[in-house]
């Protein structure tokens, strides 16, 4: 009998060791968190997929997945909120991937502050944006207009690498209108909330990535944060009357695990 009870305490044992390497390996990576954020008060909503920290490197089945679940929503718009590629290889794939997505779906990205450190080709990666009816937003605005409503979208420039500037990046439209900041590094976003006390842009939602929600965290305590998240790790902050949303993104960095924090995708109803 203690052999038997020895013999089930090491098998149950070696089973969780294996499920938990299965989670942390392939699972919380691969299987994509598709959450679902209504924020309208109009019956004229405007549909956004928000992906981030793609990190991408070569199309894998779950950017299939990805593709084909885009294409069945049908968003709006889609904005990515940087660091989509971490080289200039990247590119070869990142536009095999955005070719999965159909055309007719506008979509907007901003840098990350891996584009830089890789130092990606920026005109190679505006052409290839445009060439996926996308636009590359840096310290710029542009409007967007769907569902008989108008929006204004506002890209600034990497915390970390780049030059971010929501001031000069804000001004070209009326303030009036409904804003979508797009702001990789959350740290930032401290600034804009700061600037926005005397630009008075109507700021709807800020979309941010960067942090991978932790990517390692244990009862939601992250074991490291990058440079750039500041007091942000992720999900749904408010810097005074201005909502943020930090995603937890689709890739991985440093090292290829997630444990307690898996890959996400975010819809939001605006």
């Amino acid at each position: 009998m203690k052999m038997n009870r020895r013999n089930f305490i090491v098998k149950s044992f070696l089973v969780l060791l294996g499920l938990f390497f299965f989670d942390i390996f392939w699972f919380e990576k691969n299987v994509i968190q598709w959450t679902t954020y209504d924020l309208s008060k109009s019956d004229s909503k405007i549909k956004i997929v928000q992906l981030t920290d793609l990190h991408i490197k070569e199309l894998k089945s779950f950017h299939k997945a990805i593709a084909n679940k885009i294409n069945q929503e049908l968003p709006d718009l889609i904005c990515i909120t940087g660091d989509s590629v971490n080289s200039n290889k990247g590119l070869a794939v990142l536009n095999e991937f955005l070719d999965l997505i159909s055309k007719e779906i506008p979509k907007v990205v901003i840098m990350g502050n891996k584009e830089y450190e890789g130092k990606v080709n920026i005109n190679s990666f505006r052409t290839l944006i445009e060439n996926h009816n996308g636009q590359l937003l840096i310290n710029e605005s542009l409007k967007f207009s769907a569902a008989n409503r108008n929006l204004l979208i506002i890209g600034v420039d990497d915390l970390i690498s780049g030059d971010p500037d929501f001031t000069n990046a804000s001004t070209e439209y009326d303030s009036s209108e409904e804003a979508i900041v797009l702001n990789h590094c959350p740290e930032y976003s401290d600034e804009i909330a700061l600037l926005n006390e005397t630009q008075k842009v109507n700021i709807k939602l800020i979309l941010s990535g960067h942090t991978h929600g932790g990517q390692i965290t244990f009862l939601g305590k992250a074991f490291y944060k990058p440079g750039g998240s500041g007091r942000f790790l992720r999900g749904w902050y408010k810097l005074n009357d201005i909502r943020m949303y930090v995603s937890k993104g689709i890739g991985t960095k440093y090292i290829p695990i997630r444990m307690g924090c898996r890959a996400e995708a975010t819809i939001f109803y605006v």
